[in-house]
Formats: structure tokens, sequence, C-alpha cells
């Protein structure tokens, strides 16, 4: 018998039995433990929403980045793997084990807790109502334990693909953002640009200050003809190329943030007249006649 096998041997015969109070308060422990993601989402989502850091940093990003060490994303997913945790809590009631003879009859999936932000984060693509059902195929999956992320994403994955819905946005079409839970596009209601990339369940969409990819309930297609669809794309251009230039004055952004949600196809004689003697005082492009 090599040392390693008696080592084990020897820590096995060592277990001790724990008292009745010693297993309360094991398993209150382990419930902390397993509920601290959840619990740190909650509260970066109070945090957030109440904009409790405005006494020492100018956004939530920057204070959760100073504050805590994360990077821009994290903060978000755990925001929204909370949210997510929520939905699954809503939709169980009886989640917590109950000695009710009625109660333990329930699929046992329904007492078993997502224990880190990894194994929710598949979950966030899904509607609410798709998330209990995938939560409950990856714990039947992991054999009535908590399962992996790995595990949860293979499930999303295979309901997307069944589920999957034609993405009807096509390159060069003229959207707007709708920002709904998405923290990213927060202040960008109503904000249009041109897709620029069309993939299964996304598109990347250009807007006159940056690039988002978005999921494709994040948009809304302004149904516009060829004509209106050129026009908007040479209007985004002269847009991005003032916003693009290092000493541009800020007046001239607040311009370009108002034209950035006027969603209709043409400008107006002043329009045209401001934005052209705004480009000819920088020397940018040539004004449109």
């Amino acid at each position: 018998m090599n040392q390693a096998t008696l080592d084990v041997l020897i820590e096995v015969t060592d277990l001790k039995e724990l008292s009745y109070d010693e297993l309360q308060e094991r398993e209150h422990l382990e419930k902390l433990v397993e509920r601290a993601f959840y619990e740190a989402g909650k509260g970066l989502r109070t945090l957030r929403d109440k904009k409790l850091y405005r006494s020492t940093h100018n956004s939530f990003e920057e204070y959760c980045k100073e504050r805590f060490g994360f990077e821009r994303r994290q903060p978000y997913r755990l925001i929204e793997a909370a949210g997510v945790i929520d939905n699954i809590v809503e939709m169980c009631p009886n989640w917590t084990h109950s000695e009710n003879e009625e109660d333990s009859t329930r699929p046992n999936w329904t007492q078993i807790v997502p224990t880190n932000e990894c194994q929710v984060r598949p979950l966030t693509k899904l509607e609410p109502s798709e998330q209990q059902e995938c939560w409950r195929q990856a714990v039947e999956k992991a054999g009535g334990k908590v399962p992996s992320g790995r595990q949860v994403k293979d499930i999303v994955d295979r309901v997307r693909e069944r589920t999957k819905v034609p993405n009807p946005y096509r390159e060069g079409e003229i959207c707007i953002l709708i920002p709904k839970d998405n923290p990213e596009l927060r202040g960008k209601s109503g904000c249009w640009g041109i897709v620029t990339r069309v993939g299964d369940y996304s598109c990347t969409i250009e807007t006159w200050e940056s690039e988002y990819t978005v999921k494709i309930e994040h948009l809304l297609s302004l149904e516009l003809s060829d004509d209106n669809c050129k026009f908007m794309r040479e209007l985004l251009g002269r847009m991005r190329r003032l916003h693009q230039l290092p000493d541009c004055d800020g007046a001239v952004n607040s311009l370009l943030t108002y034209f950035g949600k006027q969603s209709q196809p043409y400008l107006t004689p002043i329009q045209e007249e401001l934005l052209a003697t705004i480009e000819k005082n920088y020397g940018v492009g040539e004004p449109k006649q």
C-alpha cells in the first residue's frame, strides 16, 4: 500500500460526525456561499438603479472598476444572473425544501440553486419562460445535482437551435435601438443606425458615435425604401466624419446627438444648411447641394 492510499484511508477513518446544531450551521453557511453571487448581483443592481455611486464617481462602470476591480461587463453579468434567479424562483414558489408531504413529491430540481454566475450566464439569452425549463433539463442531465456551466450551455444551445427564428434583418438596413434590459444601450433608445453584420441571433449596428452588437429583439426596422436607406447611409457618413474630428466642439456633438435620434429619411432645409455650415467650417466632406 503506497503512502497516498494510506493517507486517504487515515483521512476517511478520521471523519467525525456533526451534531444537529453543527449540521444546521453548515447548511446555513453553504447556502450563503451558494447565494453569494446572487446577493452581489442584487446589491449591484440597487447601487446602479439608485445611482449610489454618484458622490464619488461619474459612472457606474468606473465605480465598479475602482471599488471592486470589475471589468466593464462583469457587474452587468452579475445583475443579469440575479435577474435570472429571480425569474426562476418566481416560477417555482416552492424552491425551498419543505417537510410537507405534498411538497416533497415535487421534482427535486426546484430545490437546486445555481451556485455561480457561469451556470446562469447561458440562461440570460432566453426569455424568462424558457429559463425554468432549461434549468430543469440541466439538473436532470447532471443527475439531480447542480449542473456545470457547460451543461447549462449545451441545453440552452439545443433549445435555441430548435426554436431558431430566422434573423429578419439585412445588411444596409436602417434600424433604431431598443434598450429593453440591455445596460450597454442605456440612453440609446430611439438612436438609429445601419446594420453592418447579420448573425443567427444578433446584428451589428453602426450609429454616428459607435458600433453595437445586439440581439435582434433590441432592434426595430424603419422599413425604408432603398433610396431612403441610401440617404441615411450618406447622412451617417457625414455625421461620423464630424464626430471623429479630434478638436470637434461640444455643440457639434450635441447637434449630432439630436440628428442621431431623428430617424426621418430627410433633413429640413434649415437642418441641411446647419450641417453643411459645420462641415465647411471644419473642412470635412463636400456640402450637399
